[in-house]
């Protein structure tokens, strides 16, 4: 059973290398163009109680501790929390991907969806990678997200859930808060992807930065902005929140983007730019 020690940096240093380096780090397109250039990433002790909030009232109770994740993956050496680290990612879109969904009115720019299809595969790519990173120093990780056992769920409240989420770990190492489309602002703001590991070593939790889950949006701010909702295709943003939209996804941006981009894929992301809460934490109410 591994109890390996690994600093914070080195971590960080594993996943900028990957991304820095790995031809998986691609848009799956020639001349290969890259899908992430950084990552900021976070931690969270696996004894955190937000993951028993999460259990109780903010997901539902399919929802995964960190132990019950990474012990699906060590059924025989299983772990305590109080044994674990939470390693949470974020991927911000590249700017080049933000300016091209900038001028969508509809349906996703062509590299927005390569993103949401070839970048999360590189992501995957990465959350393998982090996990034989470190299994090669001794430490045993998971990542939830591709355990056999993950599933898509209903919550009672929210609708569309998981058994992992990872923006609610991402909220959980300090990334930002949710806003009014539910996507997690963070420093570089919304128009990102989001991805984490759960390893069995010890590193100090990244501190939250805010008392409440929207403390970084602006209309649960003041009441301005809902610039959102002006970018919403299809009219699922409103000032009570966001339907899931998922019927846009599929099968209306999965036709267009096979149509006219060439490939399985769909998206949208235009709730994530043309924001004043794409790229950072909004430093002001907008009129």
């Amino acid at each position: 059973m591994s109890h390996g020690k690994v600093s914070a940096a080195w971590i960080e240093g594993v996943i900028q290398d990957f991304l820095d380096h790995s031809p998986e780090n691609s848009l799956g397109v020639e001349p290969q163009e890259k899908a992430w250039d950084r990552a900021l990433v976070g931690f969270v002790a696996g004894e955190d109680k937000l993951y028993d909030l999460y259990k109780r009232e903010a997901v539902g109770p399919f929802h995964w501790t960190p132990a019950e994740a990474f012990n699906l993956g060590f059924p025989d050496k299983p772990a305590r929390p109080e044994e674990l680290t939470v390693i949470s990612y974020i991927l911000p879109q590249r700017e080049a991907i933000k300016a091209d969904n900038r001028q969508a009115d509809y349906f996703p720019a062509e590299r927005w969806a390569r993103a949401r299809i070839f970048g999360e595969q590189a992501n995957n790519a990465l959350r393998r990678h982090l996990v034989a990173a470190l299994a090669e120093v001794g430490i045993d990780a998971v990542a939830p997200m591709l355990l056999p056992q993950w599933s898509r769920q209903t919550s009672e409240k929210y609708g569309f859930a998981s058994t992992w989420s990872e923006r609610h770990s991402a909220y959980a190492a300090g990334h930002g808060t949710f806003g009014l489309c539910d996507a997690l602002i963070t420093k570089a703001g919304k128009a990102h992807r989001v991805g984490s590991v759960i390893a069995r070593t010890r590193i100090p939790p990244t501190p939250r930065p805010y008392d409440h889950h929207r403390a970084y949006c602006l209309f649960f701010n003041g009441g301005k902005c809902k610039k959102c909702i002006d970018r919403c295709p299809v009219g699922a943003i409103t000032e009570a929140g966001k339907d899931k939209c998922l019927a846009h996804l599929r099968p209306a941006s999965n036709d267009y983007v096979k149509e006219h981009y060439g490939f399985d894929g769909y998206g949208c992301g235009l709730c994530q730019t043309g924001v004043p809460c794409e790229s950072r934490i909004p430093l002001k109410v907008q009129d």
